[in-house]
């Protein structure tokens, strides 16, 4: 068939559509040997043709082959066009070679070339990609001043870097001089500042906004309303859901997005995930469209309440209808993972995602180092800290933020305070977050005169201490046992215009049990009534230990009884509480609160049969607890570090040369019962557990590949 090609077929045509052939199957040596062949016969190539092999020839990292192909252009022809400098931008910039992309704007001029938005956007998004926020606005003074107007991907791509960094402030200047630049603003721009305010706590700025958005005629889509409500569910109000969605809807307020997308956000942020998966699938079944904001409602809702089965179910109903992953759909089913503690099974699905091309990025990170940092796994969480930078995804402020509490928690604070440092080194705006997970990291370990100078340097920087930063330190103070500089901080707080929350309160409660005064105690909850607030479950479990530690009983009793009237239902906090006093009773009295314990439906846990495996060696009858662990370990009851510690103090008991003092014989029978309940209540429930759980486990792992 290609005997006579040459009729009508010109020697370019065929060079250049074999040079395509290889630049398709991502062959640069093939396709730099086709060039130099067309070059030899006189043949000149493709513009476009160049530019893919440029583009290929960065991907590779063979820059001396780029130069070279470049001079060959300028030389020979065809002369690089725009696109070829956007093409060398991009890749220079995703090498982290920012210095070369820069030059490369300067001297596109000198071959008649004007730097496009397209080009500007490159370089912007660049700079904020790697922190350099400031650099990019400079860059954007310089692309007005050029006399290119900038686009709503500019301006979004810079304020969208500033809220993450913590500076709304900036945010929302750039925000106001939008339209000076000839930028129309649209939900896209409002929703970045919107979203900027919402994560800086500030919902009522973003209800404001919302409302300058509607006077403005600008529409909102459903992304506006999943800001907003997110908002509201957690740092303002929830009985705004429904005014919200009901003003939506009678005012019409659906232009790009549709009302069934918006109805089934609405039922997932409402804790009816079920309603809005069944909603889902019906609107599916009737031919009716969703976008990829519904799914992802429905995912991400799934995955805060642990249910990865379902959230994993519904990403793959997502697939079938044809839709494509956003990052956000990653990001979510990341999160439930991790949230699980499945630190094998999500970096699968993240390395998965990475091979399929999905759109990962430094959010997808942070739940990661989050995860490994929450299961004291601080190795990987710094392998995946160093990976996202050598991956060219460099960590934003929440990714820093990230970083720096989960330092703080595992006592590094020294390196969690250089990661504090380095962050600001760079531009970015350590905000509240970051300062209170090093404080409280210093606080942990007894370091209060350094937390205090933190403290001082916050407001230095600009930041007002909140509530939540004067709450640790005074559990700071209070952990130490300096409770008059516990209470001169609380006192501080209140002066300055910080009213304490119920946490504040529940501290000084605990500071003060700590230290066996229960009179002081009790003028802490009187000054809660005075504020307005009501005790909670955790102010009766905390003055119950404190008298459970005096072995004052009769007061425990009251303070459980009062927990009941008031309607408030024991956890099991309450019961280990009690039930912890009730081993170092006397005996009649420990049956009768043992018996209005069980009447209420008392539910052990790990913290149960150890509080009775350490009362067993404190009363001196080591050999029970280890019979008991014995027992507990064959019903493949899942013990903890603290057991197994016990369970060798109690080893060391019986082999060592000391005579014991032990309990009554009528003692060790009620101990032994108290053992058996919990016992026999694990040994009922364990196997099913088990079960459950492995089930769960092998649909997940099997959903993870259905469609990735």
């Amino acid at each position: 068939m290609w005997t006579n090609h040459a009729l009508y077929e010109s020697d370019f045509s065929v060079l250049n559509t074999l040079m395509r052939a290889f630049l398709n199957s991502g062959m640069s040596f093939e396709a730099l040997e086709i060039l130099r062949r067309m070059r030899d016969v006189g043949v000149r190539p493709g513009l476009s043709s160049l530019t893919i092999l440029i583009r290929l020839l960065l991907r590779v990292g063979d820059y001396g082959s780029v130069w070279k192909l470049f001079k060959d252009m300028v030389c020979k022809g065809p002369r690089p066009s725009n696109i070829t400098f956007n093409v060398m931008i991009l890749g220079f910039c995703k090498q982290q070679k920012f210095v070369i992309a820069e030059s490369l704007l300067h001297l596109m001029p000198k071959f008649r070339c004007i730097p496009d938005v397209v080009t500007f956007n490159i370089l912007i998004n660049d700079c904020c990609v790697r922190g350099r926020t400031f650099v990019a606005i400079d860059w954007l003074h310089f692309m007005v001043r050029s006399g290119c107007e900038p686009s709503v991907a500019t301006v979004t791509t810079i304020m969208h870097a500033l809220c993450r960094e913590g500076n709304v402030v900036e945010a929302r200047k750039l925000f106001d001089g939008i339209r000076d630049m000839g930028v129309t603003l649209n939900a896209a721009v409002y929703n970045t500042l919107m979203d900027g305010y919402v994560k800086a706590r500030e919902v009522d700025q973003a209800c404001l906004l919302y409302e300058e958005m509607r006077t403005k005629g600008v529409s909102p889509d459903c992304v506006t309303f999943n800001i907003l409500v997110g908002g509201h569910y957690k740092y303002g109000r929830k009985e705004d859901w429904n005014r919200l969605l009901k003003d939506w809807i009678v005012l019409g307020l659906f232009s790009d997005c549709s009302l069934y997308d918006v109805t089934v956000s609405w039922l997932c942020w409402a804790g009816k995930l079920d309603e809005a998966m069944k909603l889902l699938q019906e609107l599916l079944e009737k031919g009716l469209t969703l976008s990829v904001v519904a799914f992802n409602s429905v995912i991400g809702a799934y995955s805060r309440e642990g249910l990865e089965d379902k959230a994993f179910e519904a990403y793959r109903i997502m697939v079938k209808c044809g839709l494509t992953p956003s990052s956000s759909t990653c990001n979510f089913l990341l999160m439930g993972l991790c949230r699980k503690g499945w630190l094998q099974e999500a970096r699968i699905l993240f390395y998965r995602m990475l091979e399929k091309g999905f759109p990962i990025n430094k959010v997808a990170y942070t739940v990661l180092l989050d995860g490994h940092f929450k299961m004291n796994d601080l190795g990987g969480a710094q392998f995946f800290w160093k990976e996202m930078k050598e991956r060219g995804t460099y960590p934003d402020a929440v990714a820093f933020a990230a970083l720096i509490d989960g330092l703080s928690k595992a006592g590094n604070v020294e390196e969690a305070y250089e990661v504090l440092l380095e962050m600001s080194a760079i531009g970015f705006v350590p905000n509240n977050f970051a300062y209170n997970s090093l404080i409280s990291g210093l606080c942990n370990c007894g370091r209060m005169n350094d937390a205090l100078k933190l403290e001082k340097e916050m407001r230095q920087k600009g930041l007002l201490p909140d509530t939540f930063t004067f709450n640790i330190i005074i559990d700071g103070f209070c952990r130490q046992g300096q409770m008059n500089f516990a209470i001169d901080t609380f006192l501080h707080m209140q002066r300055i215009g910080l009213l304490p929350d119920i946490f504040t309160f529940n501290i000084l409660i605990g500071g003060y049990s700590k230290a066996f005064d229960m009179v002081g105690a009790g003028e802490i909850v009187n000054k809660m009534y005075s504020c307005g607030l009501d005790p909670d479950i955790t102010t009766y479990n905390t003055r119950m230990h404190g008298y459970c530690r005096m072995r004052k009983m009769n007061q425990a009793v009251i303070i459980l009884d009062q927990l009941i009237s008031v309607g408030i239902v024991p956890n099991t906090v309450t019961y280990n509480t009690m039930m912890s006093g009730i081993c170092s009773d006397i005996l009649d009295r420990a049956m009768i609160i043992t018996a209005k314990l069980l009447k209420m439906g008392f539910i052990p846990n790990v913290v149960t049969s150890n509080m009775l495996l350490s009362h067993f060696c404190k009363q001196g009858m080591p050999e029970k607890a280890l019979l008991w662990g014995q027992k507990l370990r064959e019903i493949s009851y899942g013990l903890d570090e603290i057991s197994y510690r016990i369970l060798d103090q109690a080893y060391r008991l019986t082999q060592d040369d000391v005579e014991l003092v032990r309990g009554t014989y009528e003692k060790g029978l009620f101990m032994d019962f108290l053992m058996y309940i919990t016992f026999d209540y694990f040994s009922r429930n364990k196997s099913q557990k088990i079960e459950n759980e492995n089930s769960d486990n092998v649909k997940l792992i099997e959903s993870q590949f259905v469609a990735l």
